[in-house]
């Protein structure tokens, strides 16, 4: 699924200053990009999860640690942390400085530089490279090192760049679809992951599920 790489231009800052319900569902079809030094990787976005200021599951809950503060600070930035003491996640801060939220991205299409996806997570079929939070890390080689980087620059090694064929792309994945999120017990009722269902890359179905017209 090695697609040639189109012009990529960053999603403004201003896409990130909606409340993360609202960015989650909107990112669904934008690209995750990663630059490394063997060229280019990542794909469109195609399954997240929102985490607001009120939100028993958001790191942000209790207020401003060492670990959460880059969720604090301005929108439009990379928070990526350890989980399990095993693997990393990523995450866009979404609202203004001061209002802790954002989105976890929970799955990309591998379409871009899978050659080199794999040489990071080896693994059988292509939808395994990146069909999960943690998977994609790995593949697209995603650390502490990027947390708290700038997903609005193209000079940046991780950023989110507009699909100039968004809706159309968005079209042929639906439906989109809401559910309660995946691996939580606190605030585990509340319907804030978003997915296109018609995508392969999809990490976990099967939960109660609302479709979105």
């Amino acid at each position: 699924m090695n697609e040639a790489m189109p012009e990529l231009t960053p999603l403004p800052r201003s896409f990130y200053c909606s409340a993360a319900d609202v960015v989650a569902s909107r990112l669904l079809g934008h690209w995750l990009i990663r630059v490394t030094s063997a060229g280019v990787v990542g794909g469109p976005i195609v399954e997240t999860e929102a985490y607001l200021h009120d939100d028993p599951a958001c790191h942000a809950f209790r207020g401003v640690t060492p670990r959460n503060g880059v969720m604090f600070g301005p929108p439009g930035h990379s928070y990526v942390y350890f989980i399990y003491g095993v693997h990393y996640c990523v995450n866009a801060v979404c609202q203004p400085v001061g209002c802790g939220e954002a989105v976890l991205i929970r799955a990309v299409e591998a379409t871009f530089g899978s050659d080199q996806l794999r040489r990071c997570r080896s693994v059988n079929g292509l939808q395994s490279l990146t069909n999960g939070p943690a998977k994609l890390c790995q593949a697209m080689a995603i650390g502490r090192a990027l947390n708290g980087v700038d997903l609005c620059d193209r000079r940046s090694p991780l950023y989110i760049a507009q699909n100039p064929q968004w809706a159309k792309f968005r079209a042929e994945r639906a439906p989109l679809i809401t559910t309660t999120r995946v691996g939580i017990t606190r605030g585990a009722d509340l319907p804030l992951r978003f997915y296109l269902s018609g995508s392969e890359f999809i990490s976990r179905r099967g939960l109660a599920a609302k479709w979105i017209p």
